[in-house]
């Protein structure tokens, strides 16, 4: 019987079925019941005799690794590898998994749901109206509005589908980039410097690396147009949130959204709370029924794979 922990909380009830696979392939689960991330004290506990884990936003990093002899593979519950010290595993033989593409669906809606708050002002609307207020507010559409991406891969095509039926005028920034589906969806393929020029809302869809840390910043803010709006589902260390302060703060950014944060999780002094024409959700674009019930799939097949089957796992790091 191998050890299995799974990270990630609320694992039992949104991933019933990834458990009783593991559970029927000879895996003992042991579950996060804190409700929350792991901290780093949390998880070096759990990990002295596990075999496997399914990973969420917890870091493993030389530490963690080296508290748990017996781990053979971190199957990670999404895409971004960023909590993983990817050198490290390598160096105890741990074989590291993520899941591209699985979530994009998810967190492609999420993004254009921030980009119709923002331009609508939904939540304070909504609030002000739960408190008798009756404001009219007059507001700017979406259609046909020039909306840039900041990343090609599997979200932004997802957001780039979805707009297609507002009819904007989507470019796309990326290093390596995919021109076929440019093409099919009607992209147009720019510099970074182009898209943050032309672009009248921006939606940021790059890892976070060396190379994107703050890729956000006072630089890119300046090139954009004033009242650009941003939007950022990708993770929170690619936004240079004290810049974006004061962007807000000037009207150089008329709104911004992001469901990620340089410093997780947040507390309500957080400083970019204080500005009306922020809204924020807390690192959930991906979490939908249907996503956790593939993902959970896709992440025990890949704890089985290496456990049980000798098998590369579908999406293989190191």
């Amino acid at each position: 019987m191998k050890k299995v922990l799974a990270a990630l909380p609320n694992y039992s009830k949104y991933c019933a079925k990834a458990k009783a696979y593991l559970e029927e392939n000879g895996c003992e689960v042991i579950e996060n019941t804190t409700g929350g991330p792991l901290s780093q004290e949390q998880l070096k506990e759990l990990v002295s005799d596990i075999d496997g884990a399914v990973a969420g936003v917890e870091v493993w990093n030389e530490e963690i690794l080296s508290a748990a002899p017996k781990l053979k593979v971190l199957a990670r519950f999404g895409v971004g590898v960023d909590n993983y010290d990817l050198e490290a595993a390598k160096r105890h033989g741990v074989v590291c998994t993520n899941c591209p593409g699985v979530n994009a669906v998810s967190v492609a809606e999420h993004a254009v749901m921030l980009m119709l708050n923002l331009l609508r002002e939904c939540p304070q609307l909504n609030q002000e109206t739960k408190q008798g207020q009756w404001r009219r507010l007059m507001v700017t559409e979406l259609h046909g509005k020039t909306v840039g991406l900041l990343g090609f891969g599997a979200v932004a095509r997802n957001v780039a589908t979805i707009l297609r039926g507002f009819s904007c005028h989507i470019l796309a920034y990326d290093p390596y980039p995919n021109e076929a589906a440019a093409k099919e969806l009607g992209v147009t393929m720019c510099s970074r410097e182009e898209v943050l020029q032309q672009s009248d809302i921006l939606s940021v869809h790059v890892p976070a690396m060396p190379e994107t840390y703050h890729f956000i910043g006072k630089e890119a803010i300046a090139l954009c147009k004033d009242g650009v709006y941003i939007v950022n589902t990708s993770r929170g260390v690619n936004a240079d949130e004290a810049a974006v302060c004061e962007a807000l703060e000037s009207g150089k950014i008329a709104g911004y959204g992001s469901d990620v944060f340089e410093h997780e999780p947040v507390t309500k002094d957080t400083p970019i709370f204080k500005y009306p024409n922020y809204i924020c959700t807390p690192h959930t674009a991906a979490e939908s029924y249907e996503n956790y019930a593939e993902t959970g799939m896709r992440t025990a097949d890949a704890i089985l794979d290496v456990l049980y089957r000798n098998q590369n796992p579908w999406h293989r790091l190191v």
